[in-house]
């Protein structure tokens, strides 16, 4: 897949589901970028483990073992002392498998990530200024979700793959809660299934998602409820 796909809906649609589905199905590794505001370019690309490097600095004063400062700059900027985040991640994974990149919740992020982000993905590399230009081998299958909190710019719409995110019909939630609690009886599925979507007209700030219903669906199995009670 060339181009990102753009998955917006309400919470509890599967949109984060999806990529960990894909990422079953291709065999690749999954890789998570949790957006929330404030995020900025260094904690989605990388950063320097300082911890590690003042510790390496001291071993090597204690030892006598200091060199000139152009050597001690690419002792203490070299990859052993770097912290790949989840966009270098993605971008130097040796594959061959192409990993799938999840950048979940965007619309939490602010304008200049995504901003930044749009820059990225559509060069697929990163530099590093101490350790130079870090080029996609194997690019990414890229998953952006978007609870629509904020309108994504047009930019990043247009570079993307959209598709707009409903909660599944009664049929359909029925299969995917029976295939992920297969012990729950079918009349069981069928009545906390129907229950869910009953809740999700009645205009509630944030209606039960399908997660919802399979974990009610489990505690009720765990129960070893066959159907639920109308007079409980």
């Amino acid at each position: 897949m060339q181009r990102p796909l753009l998955l917006e809906g309400e919470p509890g649609t599967g949109k984060t589901e999806l990529a960990r589905a894909i990422s079953a199905w291709t065999g690749g590794d999954l890789i998570r970028l949790q957006c929330y505001e404030g995020l900025d370019a260094s904690q989605a690309l990388y950063e320097w483990d300082h911890a590690r490097q003042l510790l390496h600095l001291r071993t090597a004063e204690a030892a006598g073992a200091i060199g000139s400062v152009e050597s001690l700059e690419g002792e203490l900027h070299s990859e052993r002392f770097l912290i790949r985040r989840p966009l270098l991640q993605a971008i130097s994974h040796p594959g061959p498998i192409p990993p799938v990149l999840l950048i979940d919740e965007l619309d939490r992020a602010d304008d200049e990530f995504e901003a930044f982000l749009l820059e990225v993905l559509a060069e697929s590399s990163v530099t590093v200024p101490e350790l130079g230009t870090f080029t996609a081998a194997v690019p990414p299958i890229v998953i952006i979700t978007s609870n629509r909190t904020r309108d994504l710019h047009d930019a990043l719409k247009r570079r993307c793959l959209y598709h707009w995110v409903e909660h599944p019909d009664l049929d359909r939630e029925i299969a995917i809660v029976q295939s992920r609690v297969p012990d729950a009886s079918a009349v069981l599925a069928r009545q906390v299934a129907a229950l869910t979507a009953s809740l999700r007209t009645l205009g509630l700030h944030k209606p039960p998602g399908v997660s919802e219903t399979i974990d009610w669906l489990r505690a009720m199995a765990v129960l070893d409820q066959i159907e639920l009670d109308p007079d409980a």
